[in-house]
């Protein structure tokens, strides 16, 4: 039998996962991360934290498998996007990573749309220019820290940094570059223009590669530490919604998946590049060769939930370590008691800023129509359903453009929710599915190593052996579609009211 290493390189966790080939999970390892916000709107990583993390997890799936490390065919790599990894001539890195949920660079995404106009910029890299890009971020490095701009020689995204500290080997996928705005999208190869335009030559960038190529062997250094065999191949991966797409067979036209975790994303796969001529929602590579997909974004989803949970549910964590129940399913069950619409509180979950459909990195997060009736637990519900608007606004967008989808998978820690699977599931008016592996992701690079390793012919016949749906369908129930769609009018018309008090806010 062989067997296969997912490895997902998160926000706030690394996990990695051993495969058997036909996708049954046999082992796994979690280890935390920490994000650093040295000042408001800043977000920051130390990826030695992320290799540190890598080699203990590969250790222990290792270690617990009891699997030969020859039958590991294969790792593939999935990660959080975006983020700009500046490694000097000898491979050091030169500071903290800049996370994909930073908004520092508000004038460097101004500075990219004079150079480059609007349009041309759609035209190449398929969208506008974020804060969350790598774009923006080498900007402000080139502005704010001139030195470290000086010494770099080598730009990676967050899991591509991994590769280089297990392999020696600068490599990245078409679906990862995609959100660096380096990337001519519709042509899946790195862009001279936009090069030129941050001033860095294009020899900085890594290799290309589709996500279920090989591009490096495991070094004898990391075997050594992990007890993997030296030389195992690593596969290019997937940046994490596109390993998530793959994880759940979301391969084919026609699918979706709605992913809850610290953002939230809606996905569509598309065998052509759609383009909003507007940029509210982005256009990337997929991890299937020679097909792209649209995905909308909304960056605080289980993090704005997260949030609340640390700032006021006190006494639902006290409760949670003496009865050993998960907090979250303490406070779903509470939510659950509130009926739809939290009795007229909305939230607005722009804890990080926004972008789909906003685009917005000021606008911040608000609670509406409090009133000295509401609890905790309407407070918890409101949270919800206010994420669940933002994603609503993902798919407006996304069927705007003709994008259709018949069901939708969920997937992400809010999945987990029953309650936050029924809220989609009614707001969106679609059926929801749920993913039989919860391992999104990292099962998706697992599939992707799997096609590198040599164990299946390509993306879609891997998916149809290795992803198993678990059976729960949830339907629509039209009462809560009409009353989530009043809430959701009201929610879609406080951004327009509310931008002018988010810009004051800044000159406070």
């Amino acid at each position: 039998m062989k067997y296969v290493i997912g490895i997902d390189l998160g926000t706030s966790a690394l996990k990695a996962v051993l495969f058997r080939a036909d996708g049954r999970e046999i082992a796994s390892a979690t280890e935390l991360l920490t994000m650093r916000q040295p000042k408001n709107g800043w977000a920051e990583q130390d990826p030695e934290d992320w290799y540190r993390a890598a080699i203990a997890a590969l250790k222990h799936v290792m270690a617990s498998g009891g699997v030969d490390r020859e039958q590991v065919a294969s790792i593939g790599l999935s990660g959080q996007m975006h983020g700009l990894v500046m490694l000097d001539r000898a491979g050091a890195v030169l500071r903290p990573c800049i996370l994909w949920c930073d908004q520092r660079t508000k004038q460097e995404c101004e500075e990219l749309t004079r150079c480059v106009g609007s349009e041309r910029l759609i035209e190449i890299t398929a969208n506008p220019a974020l804060t969350g890009f790598t774009a923006s971020k080498i900007l402000w490095v080139k502005h704010h820290e001139p030195e470290i701009f000086a010494n770099c020689r080598h730009i990676l995204l967050p899991k591509d940094y991994l590769r280089y500290r297990l392999s020696g080997v600068f490599a990245t996928d078409v679906s990862d570059a995609s959100g660096m705005q380096l990337l001519d999208v519709p042509r899946r190869a790195w862009s001279g223009e936009m090069a030129e335009v941050l001033g860095i030559p294009l020899e900085y960038l890594p290799k290309l590669y589709e996500s279920c190529e090989v591009t490096a062997g495991l070094s004898e250094k990391a075997a050594g530490l992990t007890g993997l065999a030296p030389g195992t191949p690593i596969v290019a991966g997937a940046g994490d919604n596109a390993a998530a797409a793959v994880g759940t067979g979301t391969v084919q036209e026609g699918r979706a998946f709605t992913t809850i975790g610290t953002s939230g994303v809606v996905y569509a796969h598309t065998e052509k590049p759609m383009l909003d001529p507007r940029g509210r929602v982005h256009t990337f590579c997929c991890a299937v060769p020679g097909c792209w997909h649209v995905m909308g974004v909304t960056q605080g989803a289980g993090l704005s939930l997260q949030w609340f949970r640390n700032q006021f549910c006190g006494p639902e964590q006290a409760e949670a370590e003496q009865t050993g129940r998960p907090v979250y399913t303490i406070m779903d069950e509470e939510a659950g008691q509130i009926p739809i619409g939290a009795d007229r509180l909305l939230y607005l979950p722009y804890l990080m800023g926004e972008r789909t459909p906003h685009l917005d990195p000021d606008c911040r997060g608000a609670f509406l129509g409090i009133s000295a009736m509401h609890t905790r637990a309407h407070f918890i519900r409101a949270v919800m359903e206010g994420v669940t608007y933002s994603l609503c606004d993902c798919l407006s967008v996304m069927r705007e453009m003709g994008l259709k989808a018949e069901t939708m998978l969920v997937t992400g820690g809010g999945g987990k929710s029953a309650l936050w699977r029924q809220m989609l599931c009614d707001a969106f008016n679609l059926p929801v599915k749920t993913a039989g592996s919860s391992e999104g992701p990292a099962l998706g690079a697992a599939i992707l190593a799997a096609v590198g390793g040599g164990l299946y012919s390509d993306v879609l016949s891997a998916c149809a052996a290795m992803v198993k749906e678990s059976g729960d369908c949830r339907l629509p129930v039209s009462e809560n579609t009409a009353q989530y769609r009043r809430c959701y009018e009201v929610y879609r018309s406080l951004y327009g009211q509310l931008k002018p008090v988010f810009q004051a806010l800044l000159s406070i």
